[in-house]
Order: structure tokens, then sequence, then C-alpha cells
């Protein structure tokens, strides 16, 4: 896959919570919440990977979990069924420039948290069958395995059935994304893993002080372990007065100067535009609409083409498209299997 040149950066977005987003709307009646809320944005956007996380919310942490995730997987199938010629879904590598160079978006999907697995780290065995290619072990709050950065109080890192889970994810070859784990997770799963890591949603501590933000030494740390860092848009991550596309871009730049420019990629995580279409009880566990703080310009995918053109102003034209998608192309061409 190779871009025109002078063309507008295309886009590869690490971290879209959509799928929970369209299984709310079909659970309300929408025969097609993906093709009437979100494919018409992805386009306008330029977007042409995006990672789909499957998110449990907080009413279905338990025994709920596994189902809830089954019901995503479910519209990941749906969305790619139903939108065959504009979407395709990503299992292996060669899934990627396939779907890419037919004019399709790539869909690759994710667990977010693993409540989904319980105690039972096999079941990612299942959840790969079914399509999954990567996991984190925690959102905010603590599961089994690991707590979130909501229970850092704690100090504790992995569990012994955490380390038996990346065990069995590398075993798989599913990746491991550590956005959202505490910090003395994080050491702990840099002091275990043999394979890369990455942060698919999280931004630079050192220029905005948020606990779900990455120290200078876990983004190197990250970096090192061959995996990426995708820097997250949503605006209390990005700056605790004005999150603007200027300041967004200012993480990228420290990002890169930590871990290179074959490092950094984006991990939008659009909060404000997922709360539009999410049933407004459910949303308030997630985020309450009134604390939001949108950055100005960057709050849903039809908005990158403002993106990449900052990205273009400030790292140039090359820069810019590594940060935009072909990093994050590079770095899945070489994680997921080869297919043969």
């Amino acid at each position: 896959m190779s871009q025109a040149t002078g063309a507008a950066p295309l886009v590869a977005d690490a971290h879209n919570d959509l799928l929970m987003a369209c299984l709310h709307r079909r659970e309300r009646g929408v025969l097609d919440p993906f093709g009437d809320d979100w494919l018409p944005g992805l386009r306008e956007g330029g977007v042409i990977f995006q990672v789909l996380p499957i998110f449990t919310e907080e009413q279905f942490v338990g025994e709920g979990a596994l189902r809830r995730s089954l019901e995503m997987i479910d519209v990941a199938r749906d969305i790619a069924s139903m939108h065959s010629a504009e979407v395709g879904l990503v299992e292996d590598a060669g899934d990627i420039d396939s779907v890419i160079d037919s004019g399709r978006i790539a869909l690759l999907v994710a667990l977010e948290g693993a409540e989904p697995i319980g105690s039972s780290p096999s079941m990612f065995e299942t959840m790969w069958r079914l399509g999954v290619r990567m996991a984190s072990l925690t959102w905010n709050r603590r599961t089994m395995m690991a707590d979130g950065v909501g229970e850092s109080d704690t100090g504790g890192g992995l569990t012994s059935l955490g380390i038996d889970s990346i065990a069995e994810m590398e075993r798989l070859g599913m990746i491991l994304d550590v956005s959202h784990l505490s910090a003395a997770g994080l050491a702990s799963v840099d002091r275990v893993v043999k394979r890369p890591y990455v942060a698919t949603h999280s931004s630079c501590r050192l220029l905005c002080d948020h606990p779900r933000n990455l120290s200078d030494d876990q983004i190197s740390m990250t970096a090192q372990s061959g995996g990426f860092i995708g820097i997250n848009s949503f605006g209390p991550f990005i700056d605790t007065v004005a999150p603007t596309i200027e300041r967004y871009v200012d993480h990228v730049e420290h990002a890169m100067e930590l871990a290179g420019s074959e490092k950094v990629c984006i991990g939008a995580d659009f909060i404000e535009d997922l709360v539009r279409f999410v049933d407004p009880i459910l949303g308030k566990v997630l985020v309450r609409p009134e604390d939001l703080a949108p950055t100005v310009g960057l709050s849903r995918p039809s908005h990158y083409p403002n993106l990449t053109t900052a990205l273009v102003e400030r790292l140039g034209p090359e820069q810019a498209e590594r940060v935009s998608s072909r990093n994050m192309l590079d770095f899945f061409r070489r994680a997921l299997p080869d297919g043969g």
C-alpha cells in the first residue's frame, strides 16, 4: 500500500469503541448503525485501518462479560458482512494489504479488559478463533489478572493468572495492549514478556498529568519492547485547560523524541463521539457528558483531516504519514500471523 505524493495522509487508528455504540443502537432497533453513524465519517476522515475494541460495560462485569463480548464480536461480523464492499476483517498479516488495496477499510477486533476471560486463560484461544487479535488485561478497574489505573493505589502488579495469560497470548500470537494498566502492572509486564507489546490509546504524562497517560519511562519501555504508542485524543488527556490539535501534536512530538519516529501512532478514542450514540444511562457509567472537554476540531473520525494537516505542517509529509498510518500498519504486518 503506497500513498500518492502530495495527498493528505491516510489514517490508521488504534482505538474506536464503535462496536459498543453499534450494539447499543442495534438494541434500540436501528438496523444498520455502522452504515448510518460511522462509515461515512470514517471515509471522510481517510481511515484505512481501524482497531475495534470489545469493552465490557460496568453492569456486565462478572458472568455477563463473556456474553457481552460475544455480542460485540457478532456486531463486528455483521458489519463485515453487511458492508463487504467497504470493509474487511483482519485476522492475519496478509489481510491488511488485501483489504486496503481493494479500497476497503481494514478492521481488527481487540479485547479491552479481560473480564470476558474470567479465570480461564484458555478462553484467549476461544477469542483467537473468533478473530480477536489483540487484548489488554484491564480497563481502569481490577481484573483477576492485574490492576487498572483506577486501582493504582494498591501497588499491585500482575497476578500469577496475569502472567499465565500473557504466556498464553504469546503462544497464540495475540498482541498485548497495556493502555489502562497500572504502573506496577506495566512494570511487571515488561519483566515477563517475550514479544512486543503496545499502548494503543495513551498520551504523555509529562505534558498532561493524568493517570491514564504514560510516563517518559513507560513510553520508552513500550517502544523498546518493539511496540508502539497510540496518542489518545480525549481532551482531559491532552491538556487540562485547552485541549487543541496543536497540543495533540505536542504529545506526538514528545513521544517521538522518546520512542523514535517509527513507534508513534494515532489511538484517538473518540469518547465525545461515542456518548452521542450510547444509551444515556450507560453513557454516564463511562464518562459524564458534562465533564467532557473535547479536543477542539478532533472529536470524531471525520475530523482527521484537521489532524493530518497539522501533522504535515509540524513534522513534514514523511513523518506525518508515519504517524498517521505507516507505523501502525508496519507493526501489525510484523506482529500478526502470516496466514500461511
